[in-house]
């Protein structure tokens, strides 16, 4: 019994040793806390706006709502404080705290996230340190972020907690700036109101004075600046407000008749031509968001994965911010056959003459083949062409770069083909059965390819046929150039014999024979050989004649 306990003593030891060795691994193994995780965090080495799909975009998309947060209460509060009495020196504290609290968001805005945000540039997306500084320092919008932290506040020592010196807070860089043609006709519509105002004010002067100053309430009186006296009256009589004086005289009341009417008259048209011009300044965003809106809900219908949907989205982001449209082939065929000629020349003349397939070629059919050329944009990682499928364009490099990609696992890189590259060209005209693919070829960033078709290749070529035998000519020697190693390799093998060996006698049948031939016996085994031999021949009779057919 004693044995027992001490045996009872030992194992109880070392199971709570093993208690206290699955406890220190627990303690190892068990997931940290969030304030551990927080604490863990690292904040990310560069943002990516473009794709949803990245953590970065989430954590750059909650921090703009931050930064919109501020740069609305600066916008909104500023006025408020200077007009009205809400800033009073018992809650002057909580007023300066949060116009520091909003003042470090964009600061933090400035040194940490605005130099963290990826670009494109030629088509690749950079994430380098130093290129991102160095693109948003010389970017406008870092000028007025600066501009914007002016810290005009010292002045409050000598003026007082005056909202006014915070009006260059309002200029950080959210929104897009209106373009300079849109701009100019605002201010064009804007100087055509001015101007029908200054005629009525002339002639509202012009009135009081024929039936004489202070004649009665309606006319002018004749006190203080006499044209901008009219030019209220005028004002408030074209654009409808109304509190003006009743007329009395017959003419009084035809003037004002006629003054009501050109009144509603030119505020409708004013009123017209603001709606247009903020329309054709919008025109193109507005057609841009409804595709989006339209392909979103397609998707969501058919439960689309997110995958897909998030890259949909890139495409039509980076489209949009790269071209400013997403089909320049609609905006081309708008133009006259000249005009787009000459945009067709001025953008890919000089690569597609260098094309060796081309050269020595028609000029006027290369001319064509320029207007046919049609622009799309791939999203880093998208195949262009996959391997063994059939050929039906032409690629040529307009911005970025592709890779062509092949080996066991499908990803060792053969070559990469920058700005100003063709490929692609040879299975255009199908020659040899080369409108296969030979490997796989994939978008290293965003790509902008242009793509000639076969179908539009094929029509062009119809007029010039001096030009098409010279095309086919060059694909042939170019696959036949292709083709080459490959039948070395075919040559060094032994020819296959066109009639096949007689295969040998059977060695029992040679026994029984030697035998019949020995003992004189030519009976039924002399007519077996000489049946054998006479079928050989004949069969190879028939093989000769065979391959003289063939």
């Amino acid at each position: 019994p004693a044995e027992q306990k001490t045996e009872q003593g030992v194992s109880e030891a070392s199971d709570e040793k093993e208690e206290e060795k699955t406890k220190v691994l627990c303690c190892k193994v068990k997931p940290q806390s969030k304030i551990g995780r927080l604490l863990q965090y690292r904040f990310p080495s560069s943002i990516d706006p473009f794709t949803s799909e990245h953590s970065s975009h989430l954590i750059y998309v909650l921090w703009l709502f931050c930064v919109s947060l501020a740069f609305n209460w600066n916008v909104w509060m500023i006025p408020v404080r200077w007009a009205f009495p809400y800033q009073t020196p018992d809650n002057i504290h909580v007023w300066l705290l949060i116009d520091y609290l909003c003042d470090a968001v964009y600061i933090l805005d400035i040194l940490a996230f605005q130099p963290r945000l990826q670009f494109v540039r030629h088509g690749d997306l950079v994430t380098g340190k130093k290129e991102m500084r160095d693109n948003y320092i010389k970017a406008v919008r870092f000028k007025l972020d600066v501009v914007s932290l002016l810290p005009l506040e010292l002045l409050y020592f000598k003026t007082g907690i005056n909202p006014l010196l915070r009006l260059p807070r309002i200029l950080k860089c959210l929104c897009p700036f209106i373009s300079l043609i849109s701009f100019i006709r605002v201010i064009r519509t804007t100087t055509y109101l001015l101007y029908a105002v200054h005629c009525n004010a002339c002639l509202y002067y012009w009135g009081s004075s024929y039936e004489g100053l202070g004649f009665s309430d309606w006319t002018y009186d004749g006190t203080g600046n006499s044209y901008f006296r009219c030019y209220y009256f005028a004002v408030k009589t074209l654009l409808t407000i109304g509190g003006l004086p009743e007329p009395t005289t017959l003419f009084e009341i035809v003037f004002q008749l006629i003054n009501y009417f050109i009144g509603v008259f030119v505020f409708s048209i004013m009123i017209g031509q603001m709606r247009d011009v903020v329309g054709a300044a919008t025109a193109a965003q507005t057609k841009y968001r409804a595709c989006v809106d339209n392909t979103v809900k397609y998707m969501a219908s058919y439960r689309i994965p997110k995958d897909v949907q998030n890259r949909v989205k890139t495409w039509y982001s980076y489209t949009w911010q790269s071209q400013g449209m997403l089909d320049e082939q609609e905006l081309l065929d708008q133009l006259p056959d000249k005009m787009r000629l000459d945009i067709a020349v001025d953008v890919s003349y000089n690569i597609i003459s260098k094309v060796p397939l081309f050269q020595g070629c028609d000029r006027q059919m290369i001319f064509d083949m320029l207007k046919r050329l049609r622009s799309v944009v791939y999203l880093p990682g998208d195949y262009v062409c996959k391997k063994d499928e059939v050929g039906r364009e032409m690629y040529i490099i307009k911005a970025g770069e592709v890779q062509v990609v092949g080996g066991p696992d499908g990803k060792t890189v053969f070559v990469t083909l920058k700005a100003g590259a063709v490929f692609g060209e040879v299975s255009l005209l199908a020659v040899g059965g080369g409108n296969r693919r030979t490997a796989n070829v994939v978008a290293r960033g965003f790509a902008n390819l242009l793509i000639l078709t076969k179908k539009d290749l094929n029509e062009i070529m119809v007029h010039y046929p001096e030009s098409q035998k010279l095309l086919r000519k060059k694909a042939r020697k170019m696959v036949m150039k292709d083709k080459k190693p490959a039948e070395k390799k075919e040559e060094e093998k032994e020819p296959i014999p066109i009639i096949p060996p007689r295969a040998e006698t059977p060695k029992l049948l040679k026994a029984a024979l030697e035998m019949t031939e020995k003992t004189g016996m030519k009976g039924t085994w002399s007519k077996l050989k000489d049946r054998s031999n006479r079928s050989s021949v004949s069969l190879q009779v028939h093989t000769l004649n065979l391959t003289q057919q063939i």
